[in-house]
């Protein structure tokens, strides 16, 4: 392929380069469509179709799991954004469960902490725009990538060659039925604290090849949890029944779930046995159906990948770990063509769509057009919270996206994670983030220089 490259001057030439190269994205100029509201269930609308994904910050209190400096600063500018929905990061449910030891934890000895992180949400937002965003609770055990110490403590549904290739885990790091079947109340317990702190739903997370995510593709596991799509999908539905039995009147139970791994059966979901990696959606349709018509789910948010193996796959970047083997525009459409199939398949379900940050400047064109054509109800930006947290506003108010302030996928936020350091923009939040990256990730001042020449 021979993409022209950033930076497009507009969006006819963007939309000529993809055309050229074969690369099929709904871009649309009408991005009045975006000012919409939705109605979710009849007790929850968002004020319009752009949402903040969960942008996990690593940088809560070691001890207790409440939110820290950091947590409250990002949180005020993703309130002061202008975004109609604000999916809050991953809440740890147990503490063997956090991906890392300054992950978010609720429990009834920090619920305070939250109630007050969702009420200055809420104000901070309804004093500057008159009106207050969804706010959901993503709750979560990390499993494989648990390391609430700081070393790694993996949690697996089973042993997987793919991940462990040079380092095969001791069988006793595959969890047991017993515990998969305590950590359903876990779940409900989360719910519940999540309601009393004042959030509008909760996430009962099942993607990027955590735990919940790891056990929709347990086909060699034996028991209760492993083997056929009933058993392997039974964690997931108990928790949401545990969850909604945990919780009273309006509160919402949802999840962000994969519809597709990247990995080739039987070690990956959205794929089918001898078809390698290409997208199978039948089983994911499947739940999602099963979701909205059986367990009363009325919301989800899909994505797709693993950021710690197939990055490329969920969040396509410019710059990272590994040259991908596709150009990142064929990563986009991947992820738009999941969400699209299941919102097709399922339309009553309303569902939030992923990975258009990479588009910058047009990725509000991306979001616009995805809701235009009925592929999906709002759009979610992740990556571009952390460099932009008021995109929406610029959007909604017809200004249209800065390029300037744009997320420019050159992953040094995720460097920033990977070293065990604390996860922001550090190009365009310098002032708090570059310092971070000089100290863990860089040597140098020459280091520096060299990374912001090259961005």
């Amino acid at each position: 392929m021979a993409f022209k490259g950033w930076p497009y001057d507009n969006l006819n030439i963007l939309s000529e380069d993809l055309k050229a190269n074969g690369v099929s994205l709904p871009l649309s100029e009408n991005v009045e469509v975006l000012k919409q509201e939705l109605e979710i269930d009849g007790a929850h609308k968002a004020p319009n179709r752009l949402a903040i994904q969960p942008m996990e910050g690593c940088d809560g209190d070691h001890e207790n799991g409440a939110p820290a400096e950091l947590t409250w600063r990002r949180y005020e500018r993703f309130a002061q954004g202008g975004a109609g929905l604000i999916w809050f990061e991953a809440v740890a449910i147990v503490r063997e469960g956090r991906a890392n030891p300054r992950q978010l934890m609720i429990t009834e000895d920090n619920l305070e902490d939250y109630k007050r992180m969702v009420a200055m949400i809420k104000e901070e937002s309804m004093k500057k725009y008159g009106y207050a965003p969804l706010v959901i609770m993503q709750a979560t055990h990390s499993g494989r990538y648990s390391k609430p110490e700081g070393t790694a403590a993996p949690m697996v549904a089973y042993r997987s060659p793919i991940f462990e290739k040079d380092k095969p885990l001791d069988p006793s790091r595959i969890v047991t039925d017993e515990y998969l079947k305590a950590l359903e109340e876990k779940y409900g317990r989360a719910a519940r604290l999540a309601q009393e702190a004042g959030f509008d739903g909760v996430d009962i997370k099942a993607c990027h090849r955590y735990l919940m995510c790891e056990t929709f593709s347990a086909y060699t596991r034996p028991g209760e949890y492993g083997g056929s799509f009933e058993n392997r999908t039974r964690l997931f539905r108990n928790a949401i029944a545990a969850a909604k039995g945990a919780v009273t009147g309006d509160m919402m139970v949802t999840s962000r779930m994969n519809v597709y791994d990247g990995f080739e059966y039987p070690y990956g979901w959205g794929v089918k046995a001898g078809e390698g990696i290409r997208p199978d959606m039948e089983e994911p349709i499947r739940l999602v159906r099963q979701m909205h018509d059986e367990w009363g789910v009325p919301l989800i948010d899909i994505t797709i990948g693993n950021p710690y193996f197939n990055p490329h796959v969920n969040r396509p970047y410019e710059q990272g770990a590994y040259v991908p083997p596709e150009h990142p525009f064929q990563g986009v459409q991947r992820a738009c063509d999941c969400i699209g199939a299941v919102k097709a398949a399922v339309p009553e379900m309303k569902i939030i769509s992923s990975a258009v940050s990479y588009l910058r400047q047009y990725s509000g064109n991306l979001a616009a057009g995805m809701v235009e054509q009925g592929k999906a109800d709002m759009v979610g930006f992740g990556r571009m919270a952390f460099a932009y947290p008021d995109f929406a506003a610029d959007l909604l108010a017809g200004r249209g996206m800065d390029s300037r302030k744009c997320c420019l996928a050159c992953s040094k936020c995720t460097e920033l994670m990977r070293s065990g350091s604390t996860p922001g923009c550090v190009i365009r939040d310098n002032a708090v983030y570059m310092p971070l990256y000089k100290e863990h990730v860089l040597n140098s001042d020459k280091d520096v220089r060299h990374m912001v020449s090259n961005v």
